[in-house]
C-alpha cells in the first residue's frame, strides 16, 4: 500500500506541475489513445500498480487541464492545494457522513464550516446546512424546504402525500433563471415550463416592477451571479415584495454567493441575508475538487423536514445528524476539503482570490476592447462576455483558441448575440497566465 500511495503522489506531481505549460485542451491524438481502455475485462485480477499505470498513461493527457491556470471555462476553479491535500486523506478515512456515530469527524467539522459560511456570506446564525454535489441539489434541496414550508401552512404534508391534489404552488423565475433551478423545480414536481417568467434588464437582472401582483405565497427564485455576466438580482427589493405576501426568496448562488465574502464585491450581495434558503458550489469559487455544493436554508425545521429519512436501524443521535439536510444518505465527507480550503484562506485569502480573480476578468475586458472587439457585459465580478463581429465569426474564433491550447474560454448565447464568454475563477490564474491569454485570442480573432 506504501509504495502505491507513493506511486500515485508521484503521477499526481508530475501532472500538475505540467499544466503551467501543457495545452489547455488535450492533442487530437491523446483524445485517441484513450481507444487503450475498451478491452474486455480480464478473468484475473491485476494489481493495483498496474491499474494506477495504466490509468495515468492513457487517461491524464486526455484529461481538460482546468485544474491549471488558463481554463476559463464554465465558471470552473482549480484545486487549493489544502483542499487537494485534505481529499487525499479523506479518502484514505473513507468516511461515510451520513450520521455522526459513523463519522463524528465528518459531522463535526460539517457544522464548524457552517458557523464560518455563514459568517462569511452575512446568512442568519441559525441557517442550516447540507453539503451536496453542487448547485443543482443544492437549488433542489433548498426549493424541496420551499415547497414543505409553503403547503405545510395550507395543512399539505407533501412528504407524506405527495404531490397528488395538492394545492398549487406559483414559481417566479427571471427570464435568465439559471437551468439547474428548472432542472430542480421538475424533479420536484413543480414543473419548468408552468413558472412564472419575469422581464430582465439588458445585464439579466430581475426587474423587481414585473413581478406581477402576488395573492399567495409563492416561491421567487432569484439569482446571484448572472452565469454569463456576473449580474445580480436586486434581492433586497424582492425580498421586500415577498414579505408583503409571506412568499419564499431563494437565491441561486452558485459562483455569485462568494462575492458576499469579498468587502470590495459584498454590495453586490445586498438584500441576500433577508432571503430563506440560497444555493453555491464549493467547487466554484472556494476552489475545492468535484464534485461540492452547499444549501442553506434559514429555519433549519424545513431543510430537516424534507430531507430526513427514518428507519429502524438509522438511530440519530442528539448532534446535528448529516444526513437529514441533504438528498443522499451514504456520501463522501465533502466538508474536510471545503474545512481545509477554508482553513488554508482565511477571510483575508478568500476575499484576495475573489477580488484577484474579478481583477483579472477587467483586465480581459480592457484588452479585448482595446483591440476592437465588443464587451457585452457590465464587468462586475468575474464574467466577460465578447463578441467578435457576426455571430459565426464569434463562433469560429471560440473553436480556434480552443483548438489552440494556450487557454479554453467557452462560447454562449446573449439576449439573441453569440458570445465568447471568459470566467476566471482558479487560484492559480496571475497577471503572466492572463496576459498570454489574451494575446493568444486577440491572435486567433485577428487571424
Amino acid at each position: 500500500m506504501q509504495d502505491l500511495i507513493e506511486d500515485t503522489a508521484g503521477r499526481a506531481i508530475r501532472y500538475l506541475e505540467s499544466l503551467k505549460e501543457r495545452r489547455v485542451a488535450p492533442p487530437p491524438e491523446a483524445v485517441e489513445r484513450l481507444s487503450g481502455f475498451d478491452v474486455p475485462l480480464q478473468e484475473e485480477p491485476i494489481t493495483a500498480m498496474q491499474v494506477l499505470e495504466e490509468l495515468d498513461e492513457l487517461g491524464s493527457a486526455a484529461t481538460v487541464a482546468s485544474a491549471g491556470p488558463r481554463y476559463f471555462g464554465f465558471v470552473t476553479g482549480g484545486t487549493l492545494p489544502a483542499a487537494l491535500a485534505a481529499t487525499y486523506l479523506a479518502g484514505a478515512w473513507d468516511q461515510n457522513a451520513v450520521f455522526h456515530v459513523a463519522s463524528p469527524t465528518t459531522a463535526y467539522l460539517e457544522e464548524v464550516c457552517r458557523r464560518w459560511l455563514v459568517g462569511l456570506f452575512g446568512l442568519p446564525a441559525e441557517a442550516s446546512i447540507g453539503f451536496v454535489t453542487g448547485a443543482t441539489m443544492a437549488n433542489f434541496s433548498a426549493l424541496a424546504a420551499a415547497r414543505h414550508a409553503l403547503l405545510g401552512r395550507r395543512g399539505w404534508d407533501v412528504e407524506a402525500r405527495g404531490l397528488f391534489g395538492a394545492p398549487p404552488i406559483t414559481v417566479m423565475v427571471g427570464e435568465e433563471v439559471h437551468v439547474s433551478v428548472l432542472k430542480a423545480l421538475s424533479l420536484l414536481g413543480l414543473g419548468r415550463e408552468r413558472v412564472v417568467r419575469v422581464a430582465v434588464d439588458g445585464q439579466g437582472r430581475m426587474r423587481p416592477e414585473a413581478i406581477p401582483a402576488l395573492t399567495e405565497p409563492a416561491i421567487i427564485c432569484v439569482q446571484a451571479g448572472n452565469v454569463n455576466t456576473g449580474a445580480f438580482d436586486p434581492a433586497g427589493e424582492i425580498c421586500a415584495i415577498a414579505k408583503a405576501s409571506g412568499s419564499w426568496v431563494h437565491v441561486d448562488g452558485a459562483f455569485g454567493l462568494w462575492a458576499a465574502a469579498c468587502p470590495d464585491r459584498a454590495h453586490l450581495a445586498a438584500g441576500i441575508p433577508a432571503a430563506h434558503s440560497w444555493a453555491t458550489d464549493a467547487h466554484k469559487w472556494l476552489n475545492v475538487p468535484y464534485d461540492s455544493g452547499i444549501v442553506f436554508v434559514r429555519d433549519p425545521q424545513h431543510l430537516q423536514a424534507s430531507m430526513s429519512s427514518r428507519a429502524a436501524y438509522l438511530i440519530a443521535g442528539d448532534t446535528r445528524e448529516p444526513s437529514h439536510y441533504t438528498p443522499e444518505l451514504s456520501r463522501r465527507a465533502r466538508g474536510v476539503e471545503i474545512w481545509a480550503a477554508l482553513r488554508s484562506l482565511g477571510g483575508f485569502g478568500l476575499a484576495d482570490l475573489i477580488e484577484r480573480n474579478c481583477r483579472y476578468a477587467r483586465r480581459f475586458a480592457a484588452g479585448l476592447q482595446d483591440a476592437g472587439y465588443d464587451v457585452l457585459n457590465e464587468v462586475v465580478l468575474n464574467q466577460v462576455l465578447v463578441s467578435f463581429g457576426s455571430s459565426e465569426r464569434t463562433r469560429q474564433v471560440v473553436r480556434r483558441v480552443q483548438e489552440d491550447g494556450t487557454c479554453w474560454c467557452g462560447g454562449t448565447e446573449w439576449q439573441g448575440h453569440a458570445a465568447m464568454r471568459i470566467s476566471v475563477s482558479s487560484w492559480a490564474t496571475t497577471v503572466e497566465d492572463v496576459e498570454r491569454s489574451l494575446r493568444a485570442i486577440i491572435r486567433m480573432a485577428s487571424g
